[in-house]
């Protein structure tokens, strides 16, 4: 895995709106800080356009929160990252798509090495079949490696990274379908970690969880972005006030505004923002 930049903190940069296009982005961080940057990103579902000229810059080593109603298009500029729509029939985008500098989107591109670097967790948690152990060692195994030491110490470091492993470590061997909800989704973290990625997508995490689940995925989040450049979806206005360094409000496929999150909640700039926040609408 690639060294990864500090953490950014919210008094290295502020965010900003141009006027060019609508466009929403980041001034001020150096380009080092920023793992993500989307610059004029259209999508389509067939002849359904789902996004609209979104340009976004996404912070190495932070979290950063997509907000907005259900339809907004957050969960589709989620699955761009790593290329996730491209398993839809018919889908197609215009605009560019970088990872550390690197389009994503350019022929020749390993789709597969994408997605270990940006690994991505689900709304519903979806272990594997298999035990605790092999549902860690998956990735892993899948990329060749075999039974052994190294990989025991690799299921334990991901299981440890995700908070699990103190409830876990007796019965590596028995099925992961056994572990409650909360478990279950920490299990799912840990087996993104495994494939030792720089960035987690997670879409609504925390959803289908009670509150003691959701806190503990939610402590997860702020340890992992130490190390981790970390991009949710969520609904729940609190969590993005909570987990997110940085926020992205969206509102019918396009973005309405972006910046510290903080800053957007205390004084969001745009009136459909502020309406949102509100609860007017949503």
């Amino acid at each position: 895995m690639s060294a990864v930049a500090p953490p950014v903190t919210l008094g290295t940069w502020a965010g900003t709106r141009t006027a060019a296009a609508g466009a929403s982005v980041v001034a001020g961080m150096p380009s080092e800080a920023i793992r993500f940057r989307l610059e004029r990103v259209n999508f389509w579902y067939g002849s359904q356009q789902a996004l609209y000229d979104i340009s976004l810059s996404i912070p190495a080593c932070a979290v950063t929160a997509f907000i907005g109603p259900s339809g907004c298009g957050k969960s589709t500029l989620l699955r761009l990252l790593n290329r996730m729509n491209d398993l839809i029939e018919g889908t197609r985008h215009t605009g560019q798509v970088l990872l550390d500098g690197e389009d994503i989107y350019a022929p020749g591109q390993d789709v597969v090495e994408l997605r270990r670097r940006v690994g991505m967790v689900f709304q519903k948690s979806n272990p594997f079949p298999k035990s605790i152990y092999e549902n860690v060692a998956f990735g892993p195994r899948m990329a060749g490696w075999r039974s052994g030491r190294a990989l025991d110490e690799l299921v334990e470091r991901c299981l440890r990274q995700a908070a699990l492993w103190e409830e876990v470590k007796d019965r590596l061997h028995t099925s992961a379908w056994a572990l409650s909800g909360g478990q279950q989704q920490r299990l799912c973290i840990a087996r993104a970690l495994a494939t030792q990625p720089e960035v987690l997508l997670m879409d609504e995490p925390c959803s289908a969880l009670d509150p003691k689940s959701t806190q503990a995925v939610e402590e997860l989040i702020l340890q992992l972005k130490q190390h981790y450049t970390i991009v949710i979806v969520t609904h729940n206005m609190q969590q993005a006030m909570r987990v997110a360094d940085f926020t992205a409000f969206f509102y019918e496929g396009r973005l309405i505004e972006n910046g510290p999150t903080a800053e957007m909640f205390a004084h969001p700039k745009e009136k459909r923002t502020a309406d949102y926040l509100s609860g007017r609408f949503g």
